[in-house]
């Protein structure tokens, strides 16, 4: 099973917020935190496109990296359900890839400060670009909370499952195609105990 992290996993937007405000203070340059953490999922980047000239973020995405364990892990707090998400795949014998576009360093200080413990990590993929790693996992299905997911579940050969806890409602998730959609983590094992038997009869 593949999971997403931010927003999916692991409450990600007070830290974050408050990490784009101190890159603000610390470059001299107007970022606006809490309007980025409204709109979590593509990468970093790209998101600093935003606010700053190509030439100059190299040097903020370097920086932003550096800060993140000590500004943005410390806010970072579970999504409802996620550990019970967790825990009904591990249950049932199966095995827990978390593909996200946050850098790989980043992502695991995330997952160990909230002890959420995964077979596998691979970051900095977005989109289809995670594909790759799904598939060479052999995940079934690829939870995760934005319509880019939805991309890279079909790219892995997966089932896309998402969860309204992002930028996007149940119905854009719906319109985008995903397989399923649960409001949030909390529903996750239920859903899971039924796909599992229902796969188990075909």
């Amino acid at each position: 099973m593949g999971f997403d992290l931010d927003l999916t996993l692991a409450d990600t937007r007070a830290g974050i917020a408050a990490l784009y405000n101190a890159l603000s203070a610390r470059l001299g340059v107007p970022i606006d935190g809490e309007l980025v953490a409204s709109r979590l999922g593509p990468p970093l980047e790209v998101e600093l496109a935003n606010w700053l000239p190509p030439e100059q973020i190299p040097v903020a995405a370097d920086l932003y990296r550096e800060m993140y364990r000590d500004i943005a892990v410390p806010a970072t707090t579970l999504m409802p359900g996620a550990r019970e998400a967790l825990e009904a795949v591990r249950k049932a014998g199966g095995r827990i890839i978390v593909v996200t576009g946050k850098n790989t360093r980043a992502a695991r200080d995330t997952l160990d400060a909230l002890g959420l413990k995964v077979d596998a990590l691979e970051g900095s993929l977005f989109g289809a670009a995670k594909g790759a790693a799904l598939a060479s996992f052999g995940a079934a299905a690829y939870v995760g909370d934005h319509v880019a997911d939805i991309e890279a579940a079909r790219a892995g050969g997966a089932a896309s499952v998402t969860v309204a806890t992002g930028p996007y409602t149940a119905g854009e998730l719906r319109d985008h195609g995903a397989d399923v959609v649960l409001t949030d983590l909390t529903e996750f094992a239920g859903w899971f105990d039924l796909w599992r038997a229902t796969i188990t009869q075909k």
